[in-house]
């Protein structure tokens, strides 16, 4: 037998080793100065272990090289950017009782260097209080600053025990005990300014809090942050739209939700991370450490507040990373307004022809599902600003729900949960660390945030022209709205303004009746603005721009939920195809009682006897009861809105309640 090296091995006849086998004797070989195959090399110039580490991780890039004097660190060496930012970091971290921010230091507490870190000091010019020493001001914090997922990644890993790597790659982590929003401990600030500009009372969600308590809350937040070793900070953009873009920061706790924000935010270049600057709007993560209950205005040891004059956001209590992004989709519906720019709770896709369209819909009612569309390109599928530019998605990332998601159903999604993907609450296999998106042992609410360009065909920048089509989707479980309607301007307003869906009830002691539920704009729980508000712009928008409104019906029909049958996707499917194309436009249109909604005669692909409720309907007197019934419940619901006063002589809010049902 030969070997691969320079020696010759074989087995000695009749010589016997001490464990009883034969024993190997080797030999030199002959030729090529003994040697077979030399694959040697020279040993590393190193002395110690640290240092061999030290050359397995090469330094970064440089950043981008600076032209001219443009930029805000455009006449500066990198040693003094990188001071501008920790000062600008440690004065966001800055206590409002103390003249100076916390000592800041770059990098990871446990790789320790010989070197003494620099102080970065930034004044606090607010206050003018008495200096104050205390412990906290004599430690140093350190700071990850945008990090990659891949450091991420080892920081989750390490000193996150939750934090797990799945077969597929993603992260998979704990959200803690609240795995869900909690819209009853969200808070905001009443002053001179929002009392006048905001929605609040009844249906409103913005629940008020005063200046003080908001600072109570935010120095708890920040002198948590500053009493730990270590905060990730993370320095991103909000909103594709180059002219409207907002910087954010988010100074967090936790890997899990550095890496979740860097999914969900748009992900700065180098050189727009050097000029960077000051941040529009910041979020304080304490979300491990409760807030104090006897503080006014607390309901629990939760509490999520925002500060519209401050531009800043404070989370206690809540680990659940959703906060952060729904926090930030609320201030977009405050400032975009403000410019004329219209934010909403959509999907939005566009064709290879340029046609975009806008979904709106409530949880269940195949937003996700039919704005996410091999054929056509994906801008985003939850939040987007509408402009004088066209539309342009707010987010850099997708938050998708992950239960009972399947390769089959939904190819696109189940592919992006990869590398950098987070997932939130899911059970996964001890050992092969194979996610179980069916067990809903943590929460039904099971998620998965991901960056866009995960998405195959998205379209990059996630921007897009006017849209040619608004698509209401509801998922009416009474069974007695048409599959597909056309609307006019005043019924776009309505039915956007009611946002309705039905939900079906639980089996528990046998009850099968279906639930409407109401969310204003399709997104109530985010608008600060009165619902009109956002339903005028969008009706201007629309006739401005030629779009057409629809309202699709992804629900049930032939009978309310447990006697009909649920519209087959592919009809919908059929029904979508046939708006983007332009086809149901030229149809032939009758109206229906009651809600007075134009319905087509026949749509291709679709059996035409399903686009009238009442014809699968074998029971006609329950048809028209139940037709009254849910007609009742929108009217209720539409009372809030009522008494606001639209347009000259409030004729626009007559014009809307006339789209509503008659009966």
């Amino acid at each position: 037998m030969a070997g691969n090296g320079n020696e010759e091995f074989s087995f000695a006849k009749g010589v016997i080793a001490r464990n009883g086998l034969a024993k190997i004797q080797t030999q030199k070989q002959n030729g090529h100065n003994g040697i077979c195959h030399d694959d040697s090399a020279p040993t590393v110039n190193v002395q110690t272990i640290d240092e061999l580490h030290s050359l397995q991780r090469k330094k970064s890039a440089p950043t981008t090289p600076v032209k001219g004097t443009e930029g805000a660190f455009a006449t500066v060496s990198e040693e003094e950017r990188h001071q501008q930012q920790l000062q600008s970091i440690s004065a966001s971290l800055a206590s409002l009782t103390r003249e100076t921010g916390p000592n800041l230091v770059k990098g990871d507490p446990t790789k320790r260097t010989d070197t003494t870190p620099k102080l970065s000091h930034a004044a606090q010019h607010q206050f003018t209080p008495t200096p104050n020493i205390s412990d906290s001001a004599l430690k140093f914090t350190h700071i990850l600053y945008n990090l990659s997922p891949a450091e991420l990644y080892e920081q989750a890993i390490k000193y996150e025990k939750e934090s797990f790597i799945t077969s597929s790659g993603a992260l998979a982590t704990l959200s803690g005990a609240k795995t869900g929003r909690s819209p009853r401990d969200k808070r905001v600030v009443k002053d001179e300014t929002t009392q006048d500009e905001l929605w609040w009372g009844k249906g409103s969600p913005n629940i008020e809090m005063d200046e003080h308590t908001f600072l109570v809350n935010r120095e708890r937040a920040v002198d948590y942050l500053n009493s730990l070793d270590k905060v990730y900070v993370n320095d991103q953009f909000l909103n594709w739209d180059p002219e409207n873009r907002i910087r954010v920061r988010i100074v967090s706790a936790r890997a899990y939700h550095s890496l979740f924000m860097h999914n969900m935010c748009i992900r700065p270049t180098p050189e727009e991370l050097e000029n960077f600057d000051t941040p529009d709007f910041t979020i304080y993560n304490a979300g491990q450490f409760p807030c104090n209950r006897y503080t006014h205005y607390m309901t629990s040891s939760t509490s999520v507040d925002i500060n519209l004059a401050r531009r800043e956001m404070v989370i206690l209590g809540t680990q659940y990373a959703g906060e952060m992004k729904k926090g930030l989709f609320s201030l977009m519906h405050y400032l975009m307004p403000k410019r004329q720019i219209l934010s909403l709770h959509s999907g939005c896709n566009m064709g290879k022809n340029g046609d975009v369209a806008l979904f709106f819909g409530l949880s269940g009612t195949g937003k996700t599902t039919l704005s996410t569309d091999q054929n056509r390109y994906l801008i985003g599928d939850d939040e987007h600003c509408w402009g004088d530019n066209g539309v342009a998605n707010i987010e850099g990332g997708c938050y998708a729900k992950c239960i009972d998601l399947s390769r089959e159903k939904e190819p696109e999604i189940f592919n992006a949960i990869k590398f950098g993907t987070v997932l939130e609450n899911v059970v996964f296999d001890e050992h092969t660390r194979e996610v179980d998106y069916t067990d809903k042992s943590v929460t039904e609410n099971t998620r998965a945030s991901y960056p866009i360009e995960y998405i195959p065909n998205v379209k990059l920048p996630c921007v897009g022209p006017h849209p040619k089509n608004v698509i209401l989707l509801a998922c009416d479980a009474f069974g007695v709205l048409p599959p597909v309607s056309k609307l006019n301007l005043a019924q776009t307003m309505y039915h956007f303004i009611s946002g309705y869906t039905a939900l079906v009830a639980g089996t528990e002691e046998g009850v099968k009746e279906p639930q409407a539920t109401f969310s204003a704009c399709f997104g109530a729980a985010f608008i600060m603005l009165h619902p009109t508000k956002y339903a005028a712009m969008l009706a201007e928008k629309m006739e401005k721009h030629g779009t057409t409104a629809w309202l699709v019906n992804t629900g049930w029909s032939g009978g309310s939920y447990g006697e009909g049958k649920r519209i087959k996707l592919a009809h919908t499917r059929k029904i979508i195809d046939a708006i983007h194309s332009g086809s149901l436009l030229n149809a032939k249109y009758k109206k229906t009682p009651v809600f007075g909604l134009e319905i087509p005669i026949e749509v291709e692909g679709v059996p035409s006897e399903i686009l009238d409720p009442v014809n699968i309907w074998t029971d006609k007197k329950a048809y028209n009861g139940t037709l009254l019934k849910l007609a009742g419940l929108f009217k209720k619901n539409f009372e809030v809105f009522t008494t606001y006063r639209l347009g000259k002589d409030n004729k626009l809010t007559e014009e809307i309640l006339a789209a509503g049902p008659i009966f």
